[in-house]
C-alpha cells in the first residue's frame, strides 16, 4: 500500500509547483514503475505513435486553448474532433481524448494535457479501455480518485463533470456487469464532493440488457452522429447552470390573463417551510440557503446535489384556492427525479423516458424543454406533458401553495405562470 500512494502523493506535490521551462518529456513511460496509480498503461505501437502525434500538437496550443472547458478521455472523446460537433456553440472548448487511453495513462498526462491549459472546468469520461485490458473495476475507480485529488489540488473551485461509462458489449470485452460496477464505484467516489457533477450517461444508450444499442454505437463501443449528439444534450443543462452556456435569459411574456410565478431573476415569491411549519422566504435571492435552487439565466434550476440524490422542495408563499390553469417548462438531465406540487400533492416530473412512471409519452423530448399544463377545477386536475395526458383526474385540496421537488440529478424549470379560470 506504501508504494501505491507514493507516486499520488508526488504527482499531488509536482502539480503545486511552479512549470518547468523546459520541454517536457510527452512520451510514454518505458515502464509502470514510478508512475502514479495502478492498472494498464498501453504500448502498443499504433498507441505509442498516436499518444506522441497528439501530445506534441496540444503542447504547441498551450495559450490558444487556455481557459478552455477540458474534456478528458479516450477514443470516444477523442471521435467528437476538435469542435464537438458544433454541440457547445459559445463555449471555448478542448478535446484531450487519446484513442486507446486508460485511466492511469490520463492521470499520467493530467498535468501538462489538462492542467497546463488553467481549464475553466474539466469534463470526465474514461474507464472502458481498462475493461478491456482486464483491469478490475476497484482500480479504475482508484485512479479516477487520483485524478479528482489532482484536479482538486490544482483548483479547488473548477467545477468538474464526471459522465458514466458509456454500454458497450461482452464481445468487446466490456460486459455489462462490469460497467455498471465501475459506475457503481464512480458514484460511490464523487458522494458529497460538491465540486464534481455527476451525470448519468449510462442509462440513456443502454438496451435492456445493459448493452449499448447500434444505432446510436454501430460498433459497439464508438457512438455515431446521433450517440454524440445525445452526449451533448446531457451535458448542455449542466454546462449551463455551470455558466458556460445560454448565459443570456430569453425573452418570454406570458399569455394574456396569466402572471409569472418566477421573475426569472432572483426567487422572490419562493421560500423553504420546515417540519415545524417556519417559513424561510427567498425573496430578492438569487439561490436558496442551501444552493440547491438558483435563478441562472431566467430558468430556475434544481442542481444536482453532492450526493446525487437529496430531496428537498420549494414553495410558493401565495396559496391557490380558486380554479387555475398552470403552464412551465422543464428540461431535466438524464434519469433526473423531481416534482410538481398542486396545492400540496405531487405530480412527478421527471426524465419520464428513463426515470418513468410514464415512459411512453410519444411528445416527450428527452433532455429538451416540454411543458407540463395543469387545469384545475372543484378539486380535480388533468395534467399533460406536451399534450400526452399524465393524470386526467389528479385529486387535490381546495387550497394550497404550488411546489417544486429537487431530489435526483439536475431539473430546470422556466415560463412558470397561471391563469385564473371562471
Amino acid at each position: 500500500m506504501k508504494f501505491l500512494l507514493r507516486p499520488a502523493l508526488s504527482l499531488l506535490l509536482m502539480l503545486c509547483l511552479p512549470a518547468s521551462a523546459e520541454t517536457p518529456n510527452l512520451g510514454i513511460p518505458d515502464k509502470d514503475d514510478g508512475m502514479a496509480g495502478t492498472g494498464p498503461v498501453r504500448r502498443y505501437d499504433w498507441f505509442r505513435g498516436l499518444w506522441n502525434e497528439k501530445r506534441a500538437a496540444w503542447a504547441k496550443r498551450l495559450e490558444a486553448d487556455r481557459g478552455a472547458v477540458v474534456f478528458l478521455g479516450d477514443s470516444i472523446t477523442q471521435g467528437w474532433g476538435d469542435d464537438f460537433g458544433g454541440s457547445f456553440p459559445g463555449m471555448k472548448a478542448a478535446n484531450r481524448g487519446i484513442s486507446g487511453d486508460t485511466t492511469r495513462g490520463m492521470l499520467h498526462r493530467l498535468e501538462h494535457d489538462v492542467l497546463a491549459l488553467q481549464p475553466a472546468a474539466v469534463v470526465l469520461l474514461m474507464g472502458t479501455n481498462d475493461l478491456e485490458e482486464k483491469a478490475a473495476p476497484e482500480v479504475i475507480a482508484g485512479n479516477l480518485k487520483l485524478i479528482l485529488a489532482a484536479l482538486h489540488a490544482h483548483n479547488a473551485t473548477m467545477p468538474i463533470v464526471l459522465c458514466q461509462v458509456f454500454p458497450s458489449a461482452a464481445s468487446k470485452s466490456r460486459p455489462a456487469d462490469l460497467i455498471r460496477k465501475v459506475n457503481e464505484l464512480y458514484a460511490a467516489t464523487v458522494k458529497g464532493n460538491a465540486q464534481v457533477t455527476f451525470v448519468e450517461t449510462w442509462p440513456m444508450f443502454a438496451d435492456a440488457a445493459g448493452d449499448a444499442k447500434p444505432a446510436e454505437f454501430p460498433d459497439l463501443l464508438h457512438p455515431n452522429k446521433a450517440g454524440y449528439d445525445r452526449w451533448a444534450m446531457a451535458l448542455r443543462p449542466v454546462l449551463a447552470t455551470l455558466g458556460f452556456l445560454e448565459k443570456e435569459p430569453e425573452a418570454f411574456t406570458p399569455e394574456p390573463g396569466s402572471r409569472s410565478l418566477f421573475n426569472g431573476k432572483d426567487l422572490t415569491g419562493w421560500g423553504y417551510r420546515d417540519k415545524s411549519g417556519t417559513w424561510e422566504s427567498f425573496d430578492g435571492k438569487a439561490q436558496s440557503s442551501d444552493g440547491r435552487y438558483a435563478a441562472i439565466g431566467g430558468r430556475l434550476v434544481v442542481k444536482t446535489p453532492p450526493e446525487y440524490s437529496r430531496i428537498t422542495q420549494l414553495w410558493t408563499a401565495q396559496e391557490f384556492p380558486e380554479s387555475f390553469e398552470l403552464k412551465l417548462e422543464f428540461r431535466a438531465t438524464p434519469n433526473a427525479d423531481s416534482g410538481i406540487f398542486i396545492r400540496g400533492p405531487q405530480l412527478q416530473c421527471r426524465d419520464y423516458v428513463l426515470a418513468g412512471p410514464w415512459k411512453n409519452l410519444p411528445n416527450y423530448r428527452p433532455q429538451e424543454w416540454n411543458e407540463v399544463v395543469v387545469t384545475v377545477r372543484d378539486g380535480v386536475a388533468r395534467c399533460t406533458c406536451n399534450g400526452d395526458v399524465l393524470d386526467e383526474a389528479f385529486k387535490v385540496p381546495a387550497t394550497g401553495p404550488i411546489g417544486l421537488e429537487g431530489d435526483r440529478g439536475q431539473m430546470e424549470y422556466r415560463r412558470i405562470r397561471i391563469r385564473e379560470l371562471p
